[in-house]
Protein backbone atom coordinates (compact mmCIF):
# COMPACT_ATOMS: atom_id res chain seq x y z
CA UNK A 1 0.00 0.00 0.00
CA UNK A 2 1.38 3.42 -0.95
CA UNK A 3 2.27 5.75 1.90
CA UNK A 4 -0.76 7.80 2.73
CA UNK A 5 -0.44 11.53 2.18
CA UNK A 6 -0.90 13.68 5.27
CA UNK A 7 -4.50 14.78 5.75
CA UNK A 8 -5.21 18.48 5.68
CA UNK A 9 -8.64 19.81 6.72
CA UNK A 10 -9.42 23.02 4.86
CA UNK A 11 -12.53 25.10 5.52
CA UNK A 12 -13.89 27.54 2.93
CA UNK A 13 -15.55 30.53 4.59
CA UNK A 14 -16.86 33.90 3.50
CA UNK A 15 -19.89 36.12 3.17
CA UNK A 16 -23.04 34.59 1.70
CA UNK A 17 -22.87 34.70 -2.12
CA UNK A 18 -19.09 35.19 -2.23
CA UNK A 19 -18.98 31.96 -4.24
CA UNK A 20 -17.59 29.41 -1.80
CA UNK A 21 -19.70 26.45 -2.91
CA UNK A 22 -19.17 27.36 -6.56
CA UNK A 23 -15.40 27.43 -6.02
CA UNK A 24 -15.47 23.95 -4.48
CA UNK A 25 -17.84 22.57 -7.13
CA UNK A 26 -15.57 23.93 -9.88
CA UNK A 27 -12.59 22.42 -8.08
CA UNK A 28 -14.31 19.01 -8.08
CA UNK A 29 -15.17 19.30 -11.76
CA UNK A 30 -11.75 20.50 -12.89
CA UNK A 31 -9.93 17.81 -10.91
CA UNK A 32 -12.13 15.08 -12.40
CA UNK A 33 -14.09 14.32 -9.22
CA UNK A 34 -17.34 15.45 -10.83
CA UNK A 35 -18.14 13.68 -14.13
CA UNK A 36 -19.49 15.72 -17.06
CA UNK A 37 -22.87 13.92 -17.08
CA UNK A 38 -23.30 14.64 -13.37
CA UNK A 39 -22.62 18.34 -14.05
CA UNK A 40 -25.20 18.38 -16.84
CA UNK A 41 -27.77 16.88 -14.43
CA UNK A 42 -26.98 19.56 -11.85
CA UNK A 43 -27.20 22.24 -14.55
CA UNK A 44 -30.70 21.10 -15.49
CA UNK A 45 -31.66 20.96 -11.82
CA UNK A 46 -30.34 24.51 -11.24
CA UNK A 47 -32.35 25.85 -14.18
CA UNK A 48 -35.45 24.06 -12.88
CA UNK A 49 -35.13 25.99 -9.61
CA UNK A 50 -34.52 29.23 -11.51
CA UNK A 51 -30.91 29.23 -10.29
CA UNK A 52 -28.95 29.08 -13.55
CA UNK A 53 -25.23 29.26 -12.81
CA UNK A 54 -25.65 27.51 -9.46
CA UNK A 55 -24.71 24.07 -10.82
CA UNK A 56 -21.25 24.02 -9.24
CA UNK A 57 -22.66 25.09 -5.90
CA UNK A 58 -25.08 22.17 -6.11
CA UNK A 59 -22.18 19.75 -5.85
CA UNK A 60 -21.85 20.73 -2.19
CA UNK A 61 -25.40 21.88 -1.51
CA UNK A 62 -26.89 18.43 -1.75
CA UNK A 63 -29.85 19.09 0.48
CA UNK A 64 -33.11 19.91 -1.25
CA UNK A 65 -33.84 22.84 1.03
CA UNK A 66 -30.44 24.32 0.25
CA UNK A 67 -31.07 23.98 -3.46
CA UNK A 68 -34.35 25.79 -3.24
CA UNK A 69 -33.03 28.58 -1.08
CA UNK A 70 -29.63 28.77 -2.75
CA UNK A 71 -27.72 28.83 0.53
CA UNK A 72 -25.49 26.34 2.35
CA UNK A 73 -27.02 25.21 5.63
CA UNK A 74 -25.00 22.28 6.86
CA UNK A 75 -21.39 21.29 6.50
CA UNK A 76 -20.43 19.05 3.67
CA UNK A 77 -17.13 17.36 2.99
CA UNK A 78 -15.23 16.45 -0.17
CA UNK A 79 -11.80 14.92 -0.66
CA UNK A 80 -9.17 15.74 -3.25
CA UNK A 81 -5.57 14.64 -3.59
CA UNK A 82 -2.93 17.29 -4.27
CA UNK A 83 0.81 16.79 -4.80
CA UNK A 84 1.43 16.95 -1.03
CA UNK A 85 -1.84 16.33 0.81
CA UNK A 86 -5.05 14.42 0.99
CA UNK A 87 -7.31 17.44 1.43
CA UNK A 88 -10.68 17.22 3.16
CA UNK A 89 -12.61 20.30 2.08
CA UNK A 90 -15.21 21.65 4.50
CA UNK A 91 -17.75 23.99 2.92
CA UNK A 92 -18.99 26.26 5.69
CA UNK A 93 -22.16 28.31 5.46
CA UNK A 94 -21.77 32.05 5.02
CA UNK A 95 -25.42 32.80 5.72
CA UNK A 96 -25.68 34.37 9.16
CA UNK A 97 -28.37 31.99 10.48
CA UNK A 98 -25.97 29.17 9.93
CA UNK A 99 -22.93 30.56 11.72
CA UNK A 100 -23.09 27.82 14.32
CA UNK A 101 -22.31 25.22 11.67
CA UNK A 102 -19.57 27.51 10.39
CA UNK A 103 -18.09 27.49 13.92
CA UNK A 104 -18.15 23.69 13.99
CA UNK A 105 -16.46 23.70 10.57
CA UNK A 106 -13.78 26.13 11.66
CA UNK A 107 -13.14 24.12 14.80
CA UNK A 108 -12.35 21.08 12.61
CA UNK A 109 -10.04 22.91 10.20
CA UNK A 110 -6.26 23.13 10.00
CA UNK A 111 -6.39 26.01 7.57
CA UNK A 112 -8.88 28.15 5.70
CA UNK A 113 -9.64 29.91 2.46
CA UNK A 114 -11.55 33.13 3.00
CA UNK A 115 -13.58 33.81 -0.14
CA UNK A 116 -14.31 37.48 -0.88
CA UNK A 117 -16.24 38.73 -3.92
CA UNK A 118 -14.19 41.17 -6.02
CA UNK A 119 -17.08 43.59 -6.49
CA UNK A 120 -18.39 43.81 -2.92
CA UNK A 121 -15.05 43.34 -1.12
CA UNK A 122 -15.03 43.23 2.69
CA UNK A 123 -18.51 42.76 4.19
CA UNK A 124 -19.63 42.59 7.86
CA UNK A 125 -19.50 38.82 7.89
CA UNK A 126 -16.01 38.80 6.42
CA UNK A 127 -14.86 40.40 9.70
CA UNK A 128 -16.88 38.03 11.85
CA UNK A 129 -15.49 34.98 10.06
CA UNK A 130 -11.93 36.23 10.52
CA UNK A 131 -12.42 36.66 14.27
CA UNK A 132 -13.94 33.21 14.50
CA UNK A 133 -11.18 31.54 12.51
CA UNK A 134 -8.56 33.18 14.68
CA UNK A 135 -10.33 32.28 17.93
CA UNK A 136 -11.01 28.73 16.79
CA UNK A 137 -7.27 28.37 16.30
CA UNK A 138 -7.14 28.22 12.51
CA UNK A 139 -3.58 29.47 12.20
CA UNK A 140 -3.18 29.43 8.44
CA UNK A 141 -5.37 31.47 6.14
CA UNK A 142 -5.29 32.31 2.43
CA UNK A 143 -7.69 34.59 0.56
CA UNK A 144 -9.55 33.92 -2.70
CA UNK A 145 -10.74 37.11 -4.38
CA UNK A 146 -13.51 35.55 -6.44
CA UNK A 147 -15.83 36.74 -9.22
CA UNK A 148 -12.98 38.62 -10.94
CA UNK A 149 -15.15 38.41 -14.10
CA UNK A 150 -17.56 40.87 -12.41
CA UNK A 151 -14.84 43.52 -12.35
CA UNK A 152 -13.47 42.91 -15.85
CA UNK A 153 -10.50 40.91 -14.45
CA UNK A 154 -8.88 44.23 -13.46
CA UNK A 155 -5.70 44.20 -11.40
CA UNK A 156 -6.47 47.51 -9.70
CA UNK A 157 -9.71 46.16 -8.18
CA UNK A 158 -7.85 43.05 -7.02
CA UNK A 159 -5.28 45.28 -5.29
CA UNK A 160 -7.98 47.44 -3.64
CA UNK A 161 -9.76 44.40 -2.18
CA UNK A 162 -6.42 42.90 -1.15
CA UNK A 163 -5.53 46.10 0.75
CA UNK A 164 -8.92 46.17 2.53
CA UNK A 165 -8.74 42.49 3.51
CA UNK A 166 -5.14 42.94 4.68
CA UNK A 167 -6.29 45.63 7.15
CA UNK A 168 -8.91 43.24 8.54
CA UNK A 169 -6.37 40.41 8.81
CA UNK A 170 -4.00 42.61 10.80
CA UNK A 171 -6.82 43.75 13.11
CA UNK A 172 -7.50 40.13 14.02
CA UNK A 173 -3.85 39.16 14.37
CA UNK A 174 -2.97 37.29 11.17
CA UNK A 175 0.43 38.14 9.68
CA UNK A 176 -0.26 39.63 6.24
CA UNK A 177 3.02 38.32 4.83
CA UNK A 178 1.90 34.73 5.45
CA UNK A 179 -1.34 35.17 3.49
CA UNK A 180 -1.60 34.35 -0.21
CA UNK A 181 -4.18 36.28 -2.25
CA UNK A 182 -5.60 34.47 -5.29
CA UNK A 183 -7.37 36.11 -8.25
CA UNK A 184 -10.16 33.75 -9.27
CA UNK A 185 -13.38 33.46 -11.21
CA UNK A 186 -14.88 30.15 -10.05
CA UNK A 187 -17.88 30.15 -12.35
CA UNK A 188 -15.55 30.37 -15.37
CA UNK A 189 -12.77 28.24 -13.90
CA UNK A 190 -10.14 30.98 -13.89
CA UNK A 191 -7.24 30.01 -11.59
CA UNK A 192 -9.21 27.26 -9.83
CA UNK A 193 -7.46 24.20 -11.27
CA UNK A 194 -6.25 25.82 -14.49
CA UNK A 195 -4.24 29.01 -14.97
CA UNK A 196 -6.34 31.81 -16.43
CA UNK A 197 -5.42 33.49 -19.71
CA UNK A 198 -7.53 36.53 -18.76
CA UNK A 199 -5.24 37.88 -16.02
CA UNK A 200 -1.73 38.08 -17.41
CA UNK A 201 -0.85 40.35 -14.48
CA UNK A 202 -1.56 37.61 -11.91
CA UNK A 203 1.56 35.60 -11.10
CA UNK A 204 0.22 33.61 -8.14
CA UNK A 205 -0.91 29.99 -7.79
CA UNK A 206 -4.23 28.39 -8.75
CA UNK A 207 -6.45 27.18 -5.89
CA UNK A 208 -5.31 23.58 -6.47
CA UNK A 209 -1.62 24.58 -6.35
CA UNK A 210 -2.20 26.77 -3.32
CA UNK A 211 -3.37 23.89 -1.10
CA UNK A 212 0.26 22.76 -1.16
CA UNK A 213 1.46 26.17 0.06
CA UNK A 214 -0.13 25.52 3.44
CA UNK A 215 2.26 24.10 6.00
CA UNK A 216 1.51 20.57 7.14
CA UNK A 217 -0.34 20.84 10.46
CA UNK A 218 1.53 19.55 13.49
CA UNK A 219 -0.45 16.72 14.95
CA UNK A 220 -1.06 17.03 18.69
CA UNK A 221 -0.68 13.26 19.14
CA UNK A 222 1.28 13.62 22.40
CA UNK A 223 -1.70 15.13 24.25
CA UNK A 224 -4.32 12.82 25.82
CA UNK A 225 -7.12 11.47 23.60
CA UNK A 226 -10.01 13.91 23.05
CA UNK A 227 -12.72 13.32 20.47
CA UNK A 228 -15.75 15.62 20.61
CA UNK A 229 -18.80 13.80 19.23
CA UNK A 230 -20.35 15.42 16.17
CA UNK A 231 -23.18 12.89 15.66
CA UNK A 232 -24.24 9.48 16.96
CA UNK A 233 -25.46 6.85 14.50
CA UNK A 234 -27.17 3.54 15.13
CA UNK A 235 -25.88 1.08 12.51
CA UNK A 236 -27.54 -2.31 12.04
CA UNK A 237 -25.22 -5.16 12.90
CA UNK A 238 -22.65 -2.86 14.48
CA UNK A 239 -24.47 -0.84 17.11
CA UNK A 240 -23.86 2.71 18.32
CA UNK A 241 -21.30 4.64 16.28
CA UNK A 242 -20.28 8.14 17.42
CA UNK A 243 -18.49 10.17 14.74
CA UNK A 244 -16.26 13.21 15.05
CA UNK A 245 -12.77 14.56 14.67
CA UNK A 246 -10.06 13.37 17.01
CA UNK A 247 -8.77 16.71 18.33
CA UNK A 248 -5.77 15.41 20.24
CA UNK A 249 -4.04 12.14 21.05
CA UNK A 250 -4.37 8.68 19.56
CA UNK A 251 -7.37 6.34 19.69
CA UNK A 252 -6.45 2.65 19.61
CA UNK A 253 -8.63 -0.41 19.28
CA UNK A 254 -8.97 -1.94 22.77
CA UNK A 255 -8.30 1.37 24.54
CA UNK A 256 -10.25 2.15 27.74
CA UNK A 257 -12.18 5.40 27.37
CA UNK A 258 -14.62 7.59 29.25
CA UNK A 259 -17.29 9.64 27.50
CA UNK A 260 -17.85 12.98 29.28
CA UNK A 261 -20.25 14.29 30.50
CA UNK A 262 -22.55 11.57 29.07
CA UNK A 263 -26.27 11.35 29.84
CA UNK A 264 -25.57 11.02 33.59
CA UNK A 265 -23.20 13.99 33.80
CA UNK A 266 -20.71 11.71 35.52
CA UNK A 267 -19.18 10.10 32.46
CA UNK A 268 -19.67 6.67 30.88
CA UNK A 269 -16.85 4.13 30.78
CA UNK A 270 -16.25 1.98 27.73
CA UNK A 271 -13.70 0.49 25.38
CA UNK A 272 -12.85 1.17 21.74
CA UNK A 273 -14.05 -1.78 19.66
CA UNK A 274 -13.41 -0.43 16.14
CA UNK A 275 -12.17 2.77 14.51
CA UNK A 276 -13.25 3.52 10.96
CA UNK A 277 -12.55 6.31 8.45
CA UNK A 278 -14.04 6.54 4.96
CA UNK A 279 -15.48 3.00 5.34
CA UNK A 280 -12.13 1.41 6.19
CA UNK A 281 -11.34 -0.16 9.56
CA UNK A 282 -8.16 1.22 11.12
CA UNK A 283 -5.97 -0.14 13.94
CA UNK A 284 -5.96 3.40 15.33
CA UNK A 285 -7.04 6.95 14.62
CA UNK A 286 -4.97 9.99 15.51
CA UNK A 287 -5.36 13.74 16.01
CA UNK A 288 -6.77 15.32 12.88
CA UNK A 289 -8.65 12.23 11.66
CA UNK A 290 -12.41 12.33 11.17
CA UNK A 291 -13.55 8.89 12.35
CA UNK A 292 -16.50 6.75 13.37
CA UNK A 293 -15.99 4.56 16.45
CA UNK A 294 -17.85 1.64 17.92
CA UNK A 295 -17.59 1.56 21.69
CA UNK A 296 -18.09 -1.50 23.87
CA UNK A 297 -20.41 -0.85 26.82
CA UNK A 298 -21.93 2.33 25.40
CA UNK A 299 -25.41 2.61 23.88
CA UNK A 300 -27.20 5.29 21.91
CA UNK A 301 -28.92 6.66 25.02
CA UNK A 302 -25.63 7.15 26.87
CA UNK A 303 -23.99 9.65 24.54
CA UNK A 304 -24.86 12.63 22.35
CA UNK A 305 -23.37 15.39 20.22
CA UNK A 306 -21.21 17.61 22.42
CA UNK A 307 -19.91 14.76 24.59
CA UNK A 308 -16.18 14.10 24.44
CA UNK A 309 -14.50 10.69 24.22
CA UNK A 310 -11.43 10.84 26.50
CA UNK A 311 -8.64 8.51 27.53
CA UNK A 312 -9.99 6.88 30.72
CA UNK A 313 -6.60 7.30 32.42
CA UNK A 314 -6.39 11.03 31.59
CA UNK A 315 -9.91 12.42 31.28
CA UNK A 316 -10.77 16.04 30.54
CA UNK A 317 -12.59 18.10 33.17
CA UNK A 318 -16.22 19.17 33.44
CA UNK A 319 -16.09 22.86 34.35
CA UNK A 320 -17.63 24.10 37.60
CA UNK A 321 -16.51 27.58 36.51
CA UNK A 322 -13.71 29.04 34.41
CA UNK A 323 -11.83 32.22 33.60
CA UNK A 324 -11.59 33.17 29.93
CA UNK A 325 -10.22 35.85 27.67
CA UNK A 326 -12.91 36.94 25.24
CA UNK A 327 -13.26 39.35 22.36
CA UNK A 328 -16.69 40.93 21.93
CA UNK A 329 -17.47 40.88 18.22
CA UNK A 330 -21.09 41.72 17.68
CA UNK A 331 -23.33 42.46 20.66
CA UNK A 332 -26.36 44.76 20.12
CA UNK A 333 -25.82 46.54 23.47
CA UNK A 334 -23.40 45.67 26.25
CA UNK A 335 -22.44 42.57 28.24
CA UNK A 336 -22.74 42.82 32.03
CA UNK A 337 -22.64 40.45 35.00
CA UNK A 338 -25.53 37.95 34.94
CA UNK A 339 -25.66 37.70 31.13
CA UNK A 340 -26.33 34.07 30.12
CA UNK A 341 -25.80 33.32 26.40
CA UNK A 342 -25.01 29.96 24.77
CA UNK A 343 -21.37 28.90 24.60
CA UNK A 344 -20.31 26.78 21.61
CA UNK A 345 -17.31 24.71 22.68
CA UNK A 346 -15.99 22.07 20.26
CA UNK A 347 -19.31 20.38 19.30
CA UNK A 348 -21.17 21.26 22.53
CA UNK A 349 -23.69 24.05 23.12
CA UNK A 350 -24.19 24.98 26.78
CA UNK A 351 -25.69 28.12 28.34
CA UNK A 352 -23.16 29.84 30.60
CA UNK A 353 -23.42 32.83 32.91
CA UNK A 354 -21.02 35.74 33.20
CA UNK A 355 -20.39 35.93 36.97
CA UNK A 356 -17.54 38.46 37.01
CA UNK A 357 -15.92 40.93 34.61
CA UNK A 358 -12.33 40.85 35.85
CA UNK A 359 -10.52 43.27 33.56
CA UNK A 360 -10.65 44.92 30.19
CA UNK A 361 -7.64 45.26 27.88
CA UNK A 362 -6.54 47.85 25.41
CA UNK A 363 -6.93 45.86 22.17
CA UNK A 364 -4.01 47.74 20.57
CA UNK A 365 -1.43 47.07 23.29
CA UNK A 366 -2.94 44.17 25.23
CA UNK A 367 -2.38 46.04 28.52
CA UNK A 368 -5.03 46.27 31.26
CA UNK A 369 -7.21 49.31 30.56
CA UNK A 370 -9.73 48.86 33.39
CA UNK A 371 -10.26 46.58 36.40
CA UNK A 372 -13.77 45.25 37.13
CA UNK A 373 -15.55 47.17 34.37
CA UNK A 374 -19.34 47.50 34.74
CA UNK A 375 -19.82 46.24 31.22
CA UNK A 376 -17.99 45.29 28.01
CA UNK A 377 -19.03 46.11 24.46
CA UNK A 378 -18.12 45.50 20.81
CA UNK A 379 -14.41 45.66 20.13
CA UNK A 380 -13.48 45.04 23.78
CA UNK A 381 -11.15 42.27 24.87
CA UNK A 382 -11.68 41.22 28.48
CA UNK A 383 -10.92 38.63 31.13
CA UNK A 384 -14.16 37.22 32.58
CA UNK A 385 -15.33 34.54 35.00
CA UNK A 386 -17.97 32.16 33.63
CA UNK A 387 -20.25 29.57 35.22
CA UNK A 388 -21.74 26.87 32.96
CA UNK A 389 -25.46 26.15 33.49
CA UNK A 390 -25.12 22.46 32.71
CA UNK A 391 -22.23 20.10 32.05
CA UNK A 392 -19.47 21.46 29.87
CA UNK A 393 -16.27 19.60 29.00
CA UNK A 394 -13.48 22.15 28.73
CA UNK A 395 -9.74 22.46 29.27
CA UNK A 396 -7.31 25.30 29.89
CA UNK A 397 -5.38 26.71 26.96
CA UNK A 398 -2.15 25.80 28.78
CA UNK A 399 -3.19 22.13 29.04
CA UNK A 400 -4.90 21.59 25.70
CA UNK A 401 -5.49 24.59 23.40
CA UNK A 402 -7.64 22.41 21.11
CA UNK A 403 -10.21 22.00 23.89
CA UNK A 404 -10.07 25.55 25.25
CA UNK A 405 -11.66 27.66 22.50
CA UNK A 406 -15.28 28.71 22.24
CA UNK A 407 -17.71 31.07 20.55
CA UNK A 408 -20.58 32.83 22.33
CA UNK A 409 -23.92 33.08 20.53
CA UNK A 410 -27.13 34.86 21.36
CA UNK A 411 -30.33 35.40 19.38
CA UNK A 412 -28.88 33.92 16.21
CA UNK A 413 -25.62 35.89 16.16
CA UNK A 414 -22.08 35.30 17.34
CA UNK A 415 -21.56 37.95 20.00
CA UNK A 416 -18.07 37.00 21.20
CA UNK A 417 -15.34 34.40 21.01
CA UNK A 418 -12.68 33.38 23.45
CA UNK A 419 -10.42 30.91 25.15
CA UNK A 420 -10.35 29.34 28.63
CA UNK A 421 -7.26 30.25 30.70
CA UNK A 422 -8.16 28.99 34.20
CA UNK A 423 -10.62 26.31 35.29
CA UNK A 424 -12.22 24.85 38.41
CA UNK A 425 -13.32 21.29 37.75
CA UNK A 426 -16.58 19.76 38.97
CA UNK A 427 -16.21 16.90 41.41
CA UNK A 428 -17.72 13.87 39.67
Amino acid sequence: MAKQKPIMNVVFVGHVDAGKSTTIGRLMYDTGKLPEQELQKLKAEAQKHGKAGFEFAYVMDKFKEERERGVTIDLSYQKILTQKFEVTIIDAPGHKDFVKNMITGASQADCAFLVVAAKSGVEPQTKEHLWLLKTMGVGQLHVIINKMDDVGYKEERFNEVKADVTNELKAVGYKAEDVNFLAVSSINGDNVAKKSDKMAWYKGPTVVEDFDNFKEPEKPTTLPLRMPIQDVYEITGIGTVPVGKIETGIMKVGQKIIVLPGRSGKGVLGEVRTVEAHHEQLPQGEAGDNVGVNLRGIGKKDVARGDVICDAAKPASIAEEFVAKIAVINHPTVIAKGYTPVFHVHTAQVPCQFVELIEKYDPKTGEVAQKNPDFIKNGDVAKVRIKPIGNLVLEKQGDNPHMARFAIRDAGATVAAGVCIELTAKKI
